[in-house]
């Protein structure tokens, strides 16, 4: 495929953003090569500026799952930007997907909107410190929560100690309050809380985790962390911001079972649009103001436009009864189509799945946490992202994200992706 307006494009947004990009992941420096400049999308497919068609697999990183341009949503937007595009007052929009939020989701009597992830967690993360009195979070390597300064943290020199800042501009008096545990390591997260008793405000997980490629809890790993903040007075968050509305209609927490005490959204929730949340039962949410004396505000919380997509997007999910069978099959399928290729070609991998998000790691055990997606060979990922490129199916450009399947994708375009998974593999 040809790529040079994509290329002319880059080069000129080099000269006015930082990169050429506004987020750091799009800029191709995982793979190599010079990232493809979106022009138009629709379905399961997406379209660049040099008039190329890829089969997506990234999807707006997870917001997709009915397919790009997906027209009760975009209908809905539409509508409502004839009314006005931002108002800074309440609406009933805003109260019609709290309901629908509320009553889709185990555990959450209330909910906030924000405009972000990185914002929903950043709330979640204050309000617990402030409904607990108490300062320190648990956070896992490898787990992505936004780039606010509390989650931007590597590892210190043990279980004892706290953490310290992995960027620039994150202070050493904001990082010692980051504690960072193993994921799936339930052992290593006790070990923690007992060397800060009394001191740790929540523990903060995406339950399952989606920035390390695609990596499930193991069984018994998030009714640990459950039944651990509960006998020490911590407060669960699950980071569902990838997972929530995508996995089951109520998330993870209804697929598990575990009940979380703060859950934060986005991706799905905004149906494509900036839009993030947060929501807990009565007792801890009547801490935020007005009603409480935690802060949290944002001029542009509650967008119209961002709420028309949103509402739009929950209601078909809530409808759809079958929609979450179709998803999980189509992504089982894919597994066993891209295993099978790989396998005939004694390609060394193994690939993690749940629902419909699934990623292929490049690496001979087990992957579990970060350490063991680590270990897998960047160079062969990077030689399989070109490839699938030329082939016209676009991945993330990381070995270190899921791909998130989308119900407008046909067992057509899975068995095209598979195909070239087989010529691929045989160069890998």
């Amino acid at each position: 495929m040809l790529y040079q307006r994509s290329s002319a494009l880059f080069k000129e947004a080099q000269e006015v953003i930082p990169g050429g990009v506004n987020s750091p992941v799009r800029a191709f420096s995982a793979v190599g090569g010079t990232p493809i400049f979106a022009k138009s999308a629709k379905g399961a497919y997406v379209f660049d500026e040099d008039g190329n068609r890829f089969i997506d697999y990234i999807n707006s990183w997870g917001p997709m799952l009915l397919g790009h341009a997906y027209a009760p949503v975009v209908d809905a937007v539409i509508s409502k930007a004839k009314d006005g595009t931002s108002f800074g007052m309440p609406t009933v929009l805003e109260t019609e997907i709290a309901k629908m939020a509320v009553s889709m989701v185990p555990n959450i009597d209330k909910i906030r909107f924000v405009n972000s992830g990185t914002e929903a967690c950043m709330s979640a993360i204050r309000l617990a410190r402030g409904f607990t009195k108490k300062d320190k979070i648990i956070k896992f390597s490898g787990c992505y929560h936004g780039h606010s300064d509390s989650f931007l943290i590597a590892a210190g020199s043990g279980a004892t100690t706290f953490g310290t800042p992995n960027s620039p501009g994150v202070t050493q008096g904001t990082a010692k309050d980051t504690l960072l545990a193993r994921y799936n390591d339930i052992e290593n997260v006790k070990e923690i809380v007992t060397a800060n008793t009394n001191e740790i405000a929540a523990i903060i997980v995406e339950p399952v985790a989606g920035n390390m490629g695609c990596i499930p809890p193991i069984e018994g790993f998030l009714e640990g962390l459950r039944v651990l903040c509960d006998a020490h007075g911590i407060l669960l968050i699950f980071d569902e911001v990838m997972t929530g509305f995508r996995l089951a209609k109520g998330g993870v927490q209804e697929l598990s079972g575990v009940a979380a005490d703060i859950v934060c959204f986005g991706k799905v929730v905004g149906g494509g649009l900036p839009v993030g949340a947060f929501a807990a039962r009565n007792e801890i949410m009547n801490h935020l103001a007005p009603l409480g004396p935690v802060y949290q505000a944002g001029t542009l919380s509650g967008n119209p436009l961002a709420m028309a997509a949103g509402l739009a997007m929950l209601k078909a999910i809530n409808e759809d009864k079958g929609l979450m069978n179709r998803l999980e099959e189509k992504t089982k399928y894919l597994h066993a189509g891209i295993a099978d290729a790989l396998n005939k070609n004694q390609v060394i991998h193994t690939i993690n799945r749940i629902g419909s998000m699934i990623s292929v790691h490049f690496a001979k055990d087990t992957v579990v946490d970060f350490e063991s997606a680590a270990k897998g060979n960047n160079e062969t990922f990077k030689k399989f992202f070109h490839g699938m490129l030329n082939h016209g199916i676009y991945i993330a450009p990381s070995a270190f994200e899921t791909w998130f399947i989308t119900d407008a994708l046909t067992y057509q375009d899975l068995n095209e992706t598979i195909a070239a998974v087989e010529i691929i593999a045989k160069d890998l």
